[in-house]
């Protein structure tokens, strides 16, 4: 039986959805249509981008809508607990379990799951989960007997699950079991004037929160807006949006100028982007180790010109023309000729020999040896300007590093930051 539009726009009324961006169209009509089945099923898309709302249509529109739905962040668990939390425990199976604990897919039986970034779970609770959709079974930690479970499992994820197949961190097997049928939730920026709806939405729901006026966007602020990326798509959107509305007491038209105050800066480097099709998964954090690198070898390249310089003159300036791109975009005056440093270098040979200045020159020779970017201690010093910047609050704090609770957890305990 076909969906029509006006069902479709019931069930964004019935949960919150706005928006008439046609893929946003077909993924809550995939949704609809997989909803009274039992079939599993993957929800893919960013970070931010809503994708708990479509695990809520699929369960409230099934015949599981009178069981229990419970969203798990599998990001947010840390790895030595995880099992415990989804399949329970015995009494003394492990240090600090005083009782016996039921876990989730035992609690919900008859229910939904919704286990939220999927990536992140360890390979030994992906056995466990696998075992689980193929014949309803689990085993308690610390327990050997076999016990039946009947749930529905949804998962999302915000990365590229067939890359960390290919690395060997998701198990091929339930990756195939668990995307029977794909869902893909697009991004704010490719919802066309989506944002511009979601913005006085949630102009109007803060405006009756904090009793004040509603924030109206002129055209000019309009198209901004729409420019705009949003990497941190609809949470991102709606951060702004509280933020213009609680601090633009005195004028709640906001114009063009207004909205680029407010908006983030947007950086060179390209915005997180994750394609579902492509093998490479890039991160801004991968592009920002790239961009080190490359600073590295422009900053040792540099050092070794001036090495060699003391050394043998006239191949200082053979490097010089090799590594003519370190000179990009400055003036041809500013930069001397491959004759004028070899001259200057060797009339300057004899005092630099005899000056404080050799000893700069073996410093620089220590420096250019040192990698002093190192991608553990920059890390490491991220990690700790992050800890220190929401008060070690972990939680805050991988948000601000754009990784998950878990993963934070086992770099604090790698670079033994633990107070």
């Amino acid at each position: 039986m076909a969906i029509t539009d006006s069902e479709i726009n019931s069930i964004k009324q019935r949960f919150g959805i706005m928006g008439n961006s046609p893929m946003l169209n077909h993924a809550i009509k995939i949704a609809m249509q997989v909803a009274p089945t039992d079939m599993s099923v993957l929800i893919t898309g960013e970070s931010g981008s809503g994708k708990e709302s479509f695990s809520k249509i699929i369960h409230h529109l099934s015949p599981r809508k009178h069981g229990q739905f419970i969203a798990i962040n599998c990001g947010s668990i840390p790895e030595g607990t995880i099992d415990s939390e989804l399949f329970g425990h015995e009494k003394g199976s492990f240090t600090g379990a005083h009782e016996a604990r039921k876990g989730y897919f035992e609690v919900t039986n008859g229910g939904t799951i919704f286990l939220d970034e999927i990536g992140e779970m360890p390979l030994g609770t992906q056995a466990r989960l696998l075992r689980v959709l193929e014949n309803g079974e689990f085993i308690k930690v610390g327990s050997s007997k076999v016990q039946k479970t009947d749930v529905r499992v949804v998962a999302a994820t915000n990365v590229n699950l067939m890359q960390k197949v290919a690395d060997g961190k998701f198990r091929e097997d339930l990756y195939y079991r668990l995307s029977s049928v794909p869902i893909f939730v697009p991004p704010l920026r490719e919802r066309g004037k989506d944002a511009e709806l979601l913005f006085r939405k949630f102009a109007g729901d803060f405006a009756e929160k904090y009793k004040v006026k509603p924030i109206v966007l002129s055209e000019e602020a309009k198209e901004i807006l729409l420019k705009y990326r949003f990497p941190g798509n609809i949470r991102q959107l709606k951060n702004l949006v509280e933020q213009i509305s609680v601090l633009s007491t005195d004028e709640k038209d906001i114009n063009g100028e207004t909205m680029r105050y407010y908006l983030p800066k947007e950086q060179n480097l390209p915005a997180l982007y994750q394609d579902q099709n492509s093998k490479e998964n890039i991160s801004e954090r991968e592009i920002l180790y790239k961009v080190l690198f490359d600073m590295r070898k422009d900053v040792n390249d540099l050092k070794k010109i001036v090495l060699d310089g003391f050394a043998d003159p006239s191949h200082a300036a053979e490097l010089i023309k090799d590594r003519a791109d370190l000179f990009h975009g400055v003036d041809e005056e500013v930069i001397p000729s491959s004759e004028t440093v070899v001259l200057n270098l060797k009339n300057n040979e004899q005092t630099v020999a005899n000056d404080d200045t050799h000893e700069d020159v073996q410093d620089i020779s220590h420096e250019a040896e040192d990698d002093s970017l190192s991608i553990e201690k920059k890390e490491k010093e991220l990690i700790m300007r992050a800890l220190r910047k929401n008060n070690n609050k972990r939680k805050y704090a991988a948000r601000d590093l754009g990784i998950s609770e878990r993963t934070l957890y086992r770099k604090i305990k790698q670079y033994e930051l633990e107070e």
